[in-house]
């Protein structure tokens, strides 16, 4: 599939988790750490579970946008491991998952990006292009991992859209419009690059984007959706955005 050209504003938009930085870094390092499993440990297949059941206990309690999840956000966190560290013959108690939950949160302040995606990032801004983020999570969650990229310095404040102080979720459409009425550009003419087909691919499709899928893991499609491109690097995003625009 060809990607739509236009003359209009270009908005390129990047998600946060596993596209700007590894994810599964400090997902490992919790669950080593408090856990302790055997050296064997599917840590990629557990981690995906992990975030199969955040993606499926956020959506139950609304988004991060509603009252109901801000209620209930600690207790969803633990769940999540709870569940995915089941499947994989690690029970844990409440006091348990909230270790390994706290644990995990802690290093994702200490987060390093992907070789390539800052000067990715510079290079688009220097060219004028209009870059932003947009992400799922708590506000506060969000903004420190960000900060923690220390991201300031090539996004601007009005181009950081958090799906818990917007109040929608991707893969709701309205978000990615939501993005295209505040910084003046069109569905026609944003990209979208992220990881997760449930929320990126569908989300940016369904609001007519074009969608970049930052596919690094090498997972399956989960759908019939057809991304306009695929990339597992910041190597070949670079040279695709050199072709595409410039």
């Amino acid at each position: 599939m060809n990607m739509k050209r236009t003359t209009s504003p270009k908005g390129i938009f990047f998600d946060v988790d596993d596209t700007l930085y590894d994810h599964l870094a400090p997902f490992r390092e919790a669950v080593q750490e408090t856990a302790r499993p055997g050296e064997a440990f599917p840590y990629e297949a557990a981690y995906h579970r992990m975030r199969y059941y955040s993606d499926r206990l956020s959506v139950e309690l609304g988004g991060a946008g509603t009252a109901a999840y801000g209620e209930a956000v600690e207790e969803m966190r633990r769940r999540r491991f709870q569940l995915a560290l089941a499947e994989f013959g690690i029970p844990l108690s409440l006091e348990e998952a909230e270790v390994v939950q706290q644990t995990y949160l802690d290093r994702q302040y200490t987060i390093r990006m992907f070789a390539g995606a800052r000067e990715l990032l510079k290079k688009l801004a220097d060219a004028g292009h209009v870059v932003g983020l947009i992400t799922n999570g708590p506000a506060d969650h969000q903004m420190n991992k960000i900060a923690a990229m220390q991201l300031g310095d090539l996004i601007p404040p009005d181009r950081l859209f958090v799906s818990g102080a917007v109040g929608w979720d991707k893969p709701d459409p309205r978000i990615f419009r939501h993005v295209n009425q505040l910084t003046g550009t069109a569905p026609e003419s944003s990209y979208y690059i992220g990881d997760s087909w449930r929320n990126d691919v569908i989300g940016a499709l369904a609001a007519g984007w074009n969608i970049i899928w930052f596919n690094h893991r090498s997972v399956a499609p989960e759908s019939e959706h057809e991304p306009h491109h695929i990339v597992t690097s910041y190597g070949a995003l670079e040279l695709l955005l050199d072709e595409l625009i410039g």
